[in-house]
């Protein structure tokens, strides 16, 4: 299975894609993890580190593929979750969607990319253009990852636009999305109302997610040492066995921009006087 796993920049794509690697892998599914991100900190969770990318390392070979061995680039991390970092071009050159296809050709080259139960994407930003929605080129689902803001769903929608766009010629479907650092659902519940989407989590806002990237380890990992936290790997084991179900996903009808924007907007404006009418009322009762 292939999985691309898009979202606003910052959303939390990074955490939320090490932690669905980790919980594939307890379900015992051989996973491979590709960052796809210059930064190439897409697996810093996993390996405590920042691993060599595949383009640096193609660079130092001169692009002779038959001098790269497997573990020039392919990295062991956590719970045997296995890690690439794609890297990227120099900033204001090149393209990222042909640094994620060198990858995966150098993967197949290697015999290493059809080895894996799970190949997971980590995508990074909002789709722009076509080299960022090159790793749908490879998926069969997309996870998309947002929250309760009008930004994250803003982008969301063009991401189910590119997925559409895709599935013309690939067999892409949008598994759903995932909700995360918010324990609101109202304005996500009102965009998938009009752009139908199932949601396969909403992972709420907590410190220690948080501390877990910043110390370089998964929910998982911690957990093993503070037995308090194991009810957080349930978000992202529940995750993973809805993927693991093989869901039918959907080719999403996203939403034009400026319908989007009313929607939202309008929904926005009769929640806050919906709040303001609470709160005449709470003071006349009051007085």
């Amino acid at each position: 299975m292939k999985l691309a796993v898009y979202g606003k920049g910052g959303i939390g794509k990074s955490t939320t894609s090490c932690n669905i690697s980790i919980a594939l892998a307890r379900r015992g599914k051989k996973v491979l993890q590709i960052g796809c991100d210059p930064k190439h900190d897409s697996t810093f969770t996993l390996t405590g580190f920042l691993i060599p990318t595949i383009i640096d390392t193609l660079q130092a070979k001169d692009y002779h593929y038959e001098d790269i061995w497997p573990e020039d680039v392919i990295y062991q991390g956590y719970g045997g979750v296995d890690c690439v970092e794609a890297g990227g071009p120099p900033a204001g050159v090149g393209c990222g969607g042909y640094v994620v296809g060198e990858t995966v050709k150098l993967l197949k080259e290697l015999n290493a990319f059809y080895e894996y139960d799970i190949v997971l994407f980590d995508v990074l930003g909002d789709v722009v253009c076509g080299g960022f929605a090159a790793p749908l080129n490879y998926a069969e689902y997309c996870l998309i990852v947002t929250d309760n803001g009008f930004d994250a769903l803003f982008a969301a929608n063009r991401i189910c636009a590119s997925v559409r766009e895709k599935a013309r010629t690939h067999p892409l479907r949008v598994a759903g999305l995932i909700g995360n650092r918010t324990s609101a659902r109202d304005l996500i519940d009102e965009y998938v109302a009009n752009c139908p989407l199932p949601v396969l989590e909403l992972i709420p806002l907590i410190e220690d997610v948080r501390i877990s990237r910043v110390q370089g380890k998964t929910v998982f990992e911690m957990a093993e040492k503070e037995t308090s936290l194991y009810y957080l790997c349930d978000y992202y084991l529940n995750i993973a066995d809805q993927l693991l179900a093989k869901p039918e996903g959907v080719v999403p009808h996203e939403l034009g921009d400026r319908e989007l924007f009313t929607l939202l907007s309008e929904f926005y404006l009769q929640k806050s006087n919906g709040a303001t009418k609470q709160a005449k009322e709470s003071d006349f009762v009051l007085i």
